[in-house]
Formats: structure tokens, C-alpha cells, sequence
């Protein structure tokens, strides 16, 4: 892997050397992000926060998991509630909040929305650089009141998620599972892309999503819910019951059996 963790200035230091004993990877000392010959990515470490940052003079800009502001927070204030298509897809409405393990956790966006929306949401990142981004994007919200809430009701572990499917045990059952496996990405937005070109390089396309799925049919207690490109094809598998779609991404939904109130 043609990554190493950096320190930005010395305070940053002992948090950058835990992280690099952790996830076995050298260590640098406030590295030079411009310099082409640097290895290839670098997680740096800049006031407490984890960010994943290309190396060279045409880098693009660091990748992080934020909920604090940008985007995140725009669609926190005013993305739409429940008439949200994710909302939809997972069958939020008024007393039905299922419990739902988010699978395939990334950056974290989905999970803040849905616990935004007031679910509990169960995050399984088995990338232990993505996980690292996730866990330090959360510390960060951490410090901000107006997220408090929401933040209870979200809990991140690293796992892979087969694994931790066929070993769960029946109280970690979710009403919901959803998956946003990697894939092909056509979406032009530079901030898509510029996330996409970071995460395939670390970790690739998600080839095993076949069994992903089948693996989280088999537990789910009431749907699972797979994030597709608006046109890709779906996991080989049985069929969606039903699909809602947007402009650039749909949600092939598996229903099992109606979800409860609370």
C-alpha cells in the first residue's frame, strides 16, 4: 500500500504515531504534500483530525469525514425529512424507525442521515484506513452540541461484513441492512470523484457484493436495501421487490416483511 500517516505540527504528533503503529504504516514527520516522489497518499493528522490527502503538485484536495459542516450539515437543515429517497427507501414514516446496520459505512453520510431521521444506525467499515476516517469525523462532531443527539444514535466498528453477519448474535439482528458497495462511478461532480478515485485506490471495487447481499438476506429482520448507480446493473441475486430512483443513484429494495412501529 503506497500510504503513510503524517503529522502537521508537533501536537499532532503522538496521535499520528498510535495511528501508525495501528494500522502498520511508516510514519511521517510534517510531510511535504507537494513533493511528487512522497508516497502516494498520506493520512495526516492536522489538529486532532484525520484526513486522507494525495501527494504531488496537481493533488486534489484532502478527503474527511465531516459532519459538522459542508453538504453534511446543508442536508441536515433542509434535505428534506422524510420525503428524502433514502427515507423512502428504508421505509421511514410517521412511527416506523427501523434499526439498521449500515454495511457498507464509508464515509458515514447515509448513517448520519437516517440517524438524523432519528434511526439507530449500526456502522460496519472493514477498510481500516476508512475506519479511521470515520472514527476521527465522528470524534470531531463529537464537539459540536447541535449534533449530540444524533451522534447517540450511531455506533462504528470495524468489521467485515459477512463475517459479523454470520456470527451475530440474535440482539444484534437489524430490522434493516444497507449496502453501498463499491462500484463503477459515472457521476462527473469533482467531489465524487476526487472520494472515488481516493477509496478505489485503498481499497478497490467491493467484487464480493454477491455474497454480501446474499449474506445480509439471510439475517435481516424486515428489508435490505442496496445503493446503486442510477444505471448500473443489479447484484446478481434474486430480484428487487422494488427500486426508487432518483437523478444519479437508485435503491433496490429486498422485502422480507413489514416493518414495525415503535
Amino acid at each position: 500500500m503506497n500510504l503513510a500517516v503524517g503529522w502537521a505540527s508537533p501536537s499532532d504528533e503522538a496521535q499520528a504515531a498510535a495511528l501508525a503503529q495501528r494500522l502498520e504504516l511508516p510514519l511521517l514527520a510534517q510531510p511535504d504534500l507537494s513533493r511528487a516522489e512522497l508516497r502516494g497518499q498520506v493520512l495526516l493528522v492536522s489538529a486532532g483530525e484525520v484526513s486522507l490527502c494525495a501527494t504531488g503538485p496537481k493533488r486534489p484536495g484532502p478527503v474527511k469525514a465531516d459532519f459538522t459542516g459542508g453538504a453534511v450539515a446543508h442536508r441536515r437543515q433542509f434535505g428534506g425529512g422524510t420525503g428524502q429517497l433514502i427515507a423512502k427507501a428504508c421505509g421511514l414514516k410517521a412511527g416506523i424507525r427501523p434499526s439498521i446496520l449500515d454495511a457498507t459505512a464509508g464515509l458515514g453520510r447515509d448513517a448520519f442521515v437516517l440517524a438524523t431521521l432519528g434511526c439507530r444506525v449500526h456502522m460496519l467499515e472493514r477498510s481500516p484506513v476508512v475506519h479511521a476516517l470515520l472514527e476521527s469525523g465522528l470524534g470531531q462532531a463529537a464537539g459540536n452540541p447541535e449534533l449530540v443527539d444524533i451522534l447517540t444514535r450511531m455506533t462504528l466498528e470495524q468489521a467485515d461484513a459477512q463475517q459479523w453477519l454470520q456470527h451475530c448474535a440474535e440482539a444484534e439482528v437489524p430490522d434493516l441492512i444497507y449496502l453501498d458497495p463499491m462500484f463503477p462511478h459515472t457521476d462527473k461532480k469533482a467531489q465524487v470523484k476526487k472520494e472515488m478515485l481516493a477509496f478505489r485506490e485503498l481499497v478497490g471495487y467491493d467484487s464480493d457484493d454477491q455474497a454480501l447481499l446474499a449474506a445480509a438476506l439471510a439475517v435481516a429482520r424486515c428489508r435490505v436495501v442496496v445503493k446503486r448507480a442510477r444505471k448500473a446493473p443489479t447484484i446478481a441475486g434474486p430480484a428487487p421487490s422494488y427500486t426508487v430512483e432518483g437523478k444519479s443513484s437508485r435503491y433496490d429494495i429486498y422485502a422480507l416483511k413489514a416493518l414495525d412501529s415503535d
